[in-house]
């Protein structure tokens, strides 16, 4: 049977193209740590929000609902605004969920991926990607589960879900990695108290709090 990658093309094929990766040219850990501490707004957006994440003061995007058929163009958007973009690849239409879809996103000129998924953060850094591991701190199993995860794993960034944990950000905002704090963050005072907590930069869909 015929084995298609999650972009339509027989796996056998796309292994053997010449992706133009683009290595030396991506944003760098340093780079990203940098702009949040001068923007630490993330814009986090569904497609129909993207031109305003553009036109926002924001220096970093988060493309929750990525697709097959439109997010080469946003990446080149993105970048031609002077912007850095992330695709959360779990969301992502139409994009594998696996090494070759990685290896699509790294041609196309992603800066990174986010993503629940160990093994796919993992695959971001061999492609040169940044990686943002999100995680759900829902009750003290998912927190203890965070801690043995990160034990083992050395993602560039951690997203902690939902960004109003406080407690638990402040937990894991003592260790080695960058932590970001991301949803039911809605208004100005929760963006001020994630940081007060320690986090290095909040993602939130509140176009509003984007120009905070």
């Amino acid at each position: 049977m015929q084995e298609y990658t999650g972009i339509g093309v027989p796996l056998h094929l796309f292994l053997r193209l010449k992706i133009p990766w683009k290595v030396d040219t991506i944003m760098t850990k340093q780079e990203l740590l940098d702009r949040l501490e001068q923007s630490p707004v993330i814009a986090a957006v569904q497609d129909t929000a993207f031109e305003a994440a553009l036109r926002s003061p924001a220096e970093v995007i988060f493309c929750l609902k990525a697709n097959l058929l439109t997010v080469k163009e946003q990446v080149k958007a993105a970048h031609a605004a002077g912007k850095c973009v992330f695709v959360h690849l779990d969301l992502a239409d139409g994009i594998g969920k696996d090494k070759v879809g990685v290896a699509y996103l790294a041609g196309i000129g992603v800066d990174g991926i986010i993503s629940t998924r160990t093994q796919l953060v993992r695959l971001a850094s061999e492609y040169g990607l940044l990686g943002v591991q999100r995680f759900f701190a829902l009750d003290s199993k998912g927190v203890e589960s965070m801690a043995e995860t990160l034990a083992g794993a050395a993602p560039d960034l951690i997203e902690i879900m939902p960004g109003i944990a406080g407690k638990v950000i402040e937990r894991f905002a003592r260790g080695a990695t960058p932590v970001i704090a991301g949803g039911l963050i809605e208004t100005k005072k929760e963006v001020t108290s994630a940081l007060e907590h320690g986090a290095l930069a909040v993602s939130t869909g509140r176009e509003e709090l984007w120009y905070l």
